[in-house]
């Protein structure tokens, strides 16, 4: 999907070791697939937050804006330039709904641009099958507002889930960061995204914002 492929791009993508790409979800375009570190805690003492590193140690995305449960987050480049806003939407209904805009985007300016995507959250209330799994939808808003483009399945609590496309390839996946042998277990606050070729490293970022809005 062409409009995923936003100026959030910018990400050192530096050759994962063969094993590592055999196993980072498989189904990509060639390539590498880029694998970031996710750090859940702010680099400011007053802001809860994110901060992203690559497999250089360099910060390429950032999160110091959001405390408890915010109407919006910005998702920051690690130089502090506003790379998406995820705003919640203030339609009545059971699903709880995010609209996600290119840049910082406030509210006089919602009203006149358009959302690059909508995330829904899956309400299946009696967790019956095949939809058990399913965490969140992602809708291309510019296509269509009822066929969703990419789901979200896994369980976010356990770091362990994957962004899948229609045709089910999985394009991103959240996976528990394993500690060097002989060192301390990072918990559930370090964990890394793996992101295949040809899927936003930012967009799948944002994804990870919203399912921690959605599910902590």
């Amino acid at each position: 999907m062409l409009f995923f492929k936003s100026s959030s791009g910018a990400v050192h993508q530096e050759s994962q070791p063969q094993e590592e790409v055999k196993r980072c979800g498989g189904g990509g375009d060639g390539g590498a697939c880029i694998s970031l570190t996710v750090w859940r805690k702010s680099l400011l003492l007053t802001c809860n937050g994110f901060t992203v590193i690559d497999r250089s140690g360099n910060i390429v995305y950032r999160v110091d804006n959001y405390i408890g449960r915010p109407e919006e987050v910005t998702l920051m480049d690690g130089l502090g330039k506003s790379v998406l806003t995820m705003c919640r939407s203030k339609k009545l209904g059971i699903a709880e709904n995010w609209c996600v805009y290119e840049g910082e985007v406030g509210r006089e300016i919602r009203a006149r641009k358009n959302p690059i995507c909508r995330v829904r959250k899956n309400m299946n209330i009696l967790h019956v099958a095949p939809n058990s799994k399913v965490l969140a939808y992602v809708y291309d808003y510019r296509i269509s507002d009822k066929k969703y483009a990419y789901s979200i399945e896994g369980s976010y609590g356990q770091r362990s889930c994957k962004v899948l496309d229609a045709s089910r390839r999985v394009v991103a996946e959240v996976r528990r960061k394993e500690p060097i042998k002989g060192g301390v277990c990072f918990g559930a606050e370090v964990f890394l995204l793996l992101v295949l070729p040809g899927f936003d490293s930012g967009l799948a970022m944002a994804l990870v914002l919203l399912l921690d809005q959605m599910f902590s």
